[in-house]
């Protein structure tokens, strides 16, 4: 193929899939081989500049600007700051990106906030940087309370985290009285097929629960402790490579503020149930898996 079949191909290419195609995407749609490629312009980089695009995807680095852009705009759009989950659904981009560029998913929106102020851009995107702004007065007003001295301040603090928890979530379906007005023993609901019978109904049914599934879910179990976070294990990247993470184990996600937690020193939260709103941290909903 010439070098302006290739050009042409990928622009029909782009056009039909609405976006920059991947060199597998041209492969499989326009039938261009790598070969063609690497004989007419070195690399699938140097096509892409060639025909005025920009490469998406593995190997690509987005640029910060574009990568606030899109946070900004689902934050927006849901009216919340995104959590993994929602922002992997929403955007068009991964989490990747931004967890490469902040270490954890918890620090993207402080770095996102500072980059913003620096770029000027506090009055376009006024009410998302309000949303970091609560977020970080929160989380400083727990850490403060915790620090000071006195049982008063613990119990203020886990009032304040109480309330936090509560306003805006609702109790998980299996979150009910262990003993019934009758006092017969209840238990959650049948999960069969499955590792166990019946639901998690308290946070040592969801480690075991998550220890049956660890494998399936791409994780490897360095370490079980009884001090915060509860977890130390490999997780495999969509790469092949493994990254270590610390997990703590919750029966609802909620209880990770109830129980004061820090987010600094945990990476996810694997629970039954997921009711905390505005999770800064990644979390794995066993219950959906069921």
């Amino acid at each position: 193929m010439s070098k302006e079949e290739i050009i042409r191909a990928v622009m029909e290419c782009a056009v039909k899939l609405g976006h920059t195609p991947s060199h597998i995407e041209l492969m499989k749609h326009a039938n261009v081989s790598r070969k063609a490629v690497r004989q007419a312009f070195g690399t699938y980089r140097g096509l892409l500049e060639q025909c005025g695009l920009v490469g998406i995807g593995s190997g690509y680095r987005a640029p910060l600007e574009d990568l606030f852009r899109d946070w900004a705009t689902v934050a927006r759009k849901l009216k919340k700051l995104p959590t993994i989950s929602e922002y992997d659904f929403e955007s068009k981009y991964s989490v990747r990106p931004l967890t490469l560029r902040f270490e954890t998913w918890r620090n993207v929106p402080h770095g996102l906030k500072q980059y913003a102020v620096e770029r000027g851009w506090e009055e376009e995107w006024k009410d998302v940087l309000a949303m970091v702004e609560a977020r970080e007065q929160e989380e400083r007003a727990i850490e403060a309370w915790r620090s000071k001295p006195g049982p008063d301040n613990v119990r203020r603090a886990r009032r304040f985290a109480i309330k936090s928890a509560t306003e805006v979530q609702t109790p998980g379906p299996e979150s009910g009285n262990k003993v019934n007005r009758e006092g017969r023993e209840v238990y959650g609901r049948l999960l069969r097929p499955g590792p166990m019978i019946c639901a998690p109904t308290n946070e040592q049914g969801v480690v075991l629960l998550f220890g049956a599934m660890a494998e399936k879910l791409g994780f490897a179990v360095l370490k079980m402790g009884t001090k915060y976070p509860d977890c130390e294990a490999f997780r495999v990247r969509d790469d092949g490579k493994l990254e270590r993470v610390h997990v703590e184990f919750e029966l609802e996600s909620r209880n990770f503020l109830v129980h004061m937690h820090q987010t600094s020193k945990a990476d996810m939260i694997v629970c039954w149930w997921h009711n905390w709103k505005d999770c800064p941290l990644e979390v794995i909903e066993l219950s959906k898996l069921f």
